[in-house]
């Protein structure tokens, strides 16, 4: 027993580490009719800049204005050795076009590049090769908007370590691909959301249980546990969809320091809940009410993604459906294994009880850096 807990300790402690979303830069590229020119837009994380470029000059943990400014050609400079773009089989020159500007994303303060790329003829297709911070962090991701010239759709493009090299198509593409495009985005954001999986997992938790007498006891039968999980899941995927709809298409907006530190608070109350069982059948209402705030976190990642005006009903309807995919793919692989063990010791005290508190403490802390900014270099 002690070693299965130390084993599963020892999987959800690098957790802790994870209270913000894994590193990402965003990148609008748009052509112009008659141009062989492409306008860049390249947002890029302060804190990813500062681990590769050592921005903070005085150590003292804290960015100010002064030292990213002061850094600005070197920050250019690393960012257009990162990116080639080339029409045909030449490469595209660049050029910076406005001074560099600092904005906010959902999880910190990112420094904005305008850039121009001059390219001799388009004629013969556009490739775009990304390797910003590959070397030094294999899971960054750069996502892409690219609007071809004299087209108002927009593609989105995801470059990874597996996919440095891409095309540029220079037709707009048809709608199945955006629903393809949107829906990739959705599955891989439920899976690296650790908060959203913790959360979930929290509430599956004692679904394959019945509390008695103030103790855990296994379910009598299958059936009985399906039925749990599918109230629990259906009541967060309603009401995640309802609050990611809203706020992607602004109809709502929420403070995401605010969203992002409930999300947290959601977590912590799911997990020390396992260790009373003080809503043990109502919840799918738990579900449900903190099911509204994570689709607003849902919504802040689809925000800085970018949604394409032009389809933007089908884009969000792709990115809905992958993380209701992404979910369901969690869920199934989790039932059968959780129906399995739940006559165990291991997984009534080891994985219910031991597991919920340090998921109540990783979230915990995910609340207190999220609630006071202690990872915002500002």
């Amino acid at each position: 027993m002690k070693r299965w807990l130390i084993w599963l300790a020892a999987l959800l402690l690098p957790l802790a580490a994870l209270a913000h979303k894994p590193s990402d830069s965003y990148l609008t590229l748009r052509g112009a009719p008659d141009s062989t020119d492409i306008a860049v837009r390249w947002d890029i994380a302060l804190r990813d800049l500062d681990y590769v470029l050592e921005l903070d000059r005085d150590g003292n943990g804290a960015l100010t204005w002064g030292e990213v400014r002061q850094r600005a050609g070197d920050i250019t400079r690393y960012a257009t050795t990162h990116l080639q773009l080339t029409a045909g089989n030449h490469a595209c020159t660049w050029e910076t076009t406005g001074p560099l500007m600092l904005d906010k994303h959902s999880d910190g303060t990112y420094a904005v590049l305008s850039l121009t790329a001059h390219c001799e003829s388009l004629a013969n297709g556009l490739k775009a090769h990304y390797s910003l911070l590959f070397d030094v962090d294999p899971s960054h991701r750069g996502l892409v908007q690219w609007i071809s010239p004299g087209s108002p759709t927009s593609q989105a493009l995801v470059f990874s370590t597996d996919s440095a090299m891409q095309s540029l198509a220079l037709a707009p593409h048809g709608a199945w691909e955006t629903l393809r495009q949107y829906v990739t985005e959705g599955m891989w954001h439920i899976w690296i959301g650790y908060d959203h999986i913790l959360f979930l997992v929290s509430l599956l938790l004692p679904a394959v249980l019945i509390r008695r007498e103030n103790h855990w006891e296994p379910a009598p039968s299958l059936r009985r546990s399906l039925v749990e999980v599918l109230k629990v899941v259906t009541a967060f995927t309603l009401a995640h969809s309802i609050t990611l709809s809203l706020a992607a298409l602004q109809v709502i907006s929420l403070p995401s320091r605010l969203v992002e530190s409930t999300i947290a608070a959601s977590v912590v109350f799911a997990a020390l809940n396992n260790l009373k069982g003080t809503i043990e059948k109502r919840r799918w209402v738990m579900a449900f009410i903190f099911g509204l705030v994570h689709g607003f976190g849902f919504a802040s990642v689809l925000a800085d993604l970018g949604l394409p005006q032009d389809a933007l009903v089908l884009a969000l309807v792709g990115f809905n459906l992958g993380v209701e995919v992404g979910q369901m793919a969690i869920v199934i692989a989790f039932v059968p294994l959780a129906f399995w063990l739940r006559t165990t010791q291991f997984y009534r005290k080891g994985v219910l009880t031991v597991g919920s508190v340090l998921v109540a403490l990783i979230a915990g802390w995910w609340f207190i850096q999220r609630a006071f900014d202690l990872q915002s270099p500002f």
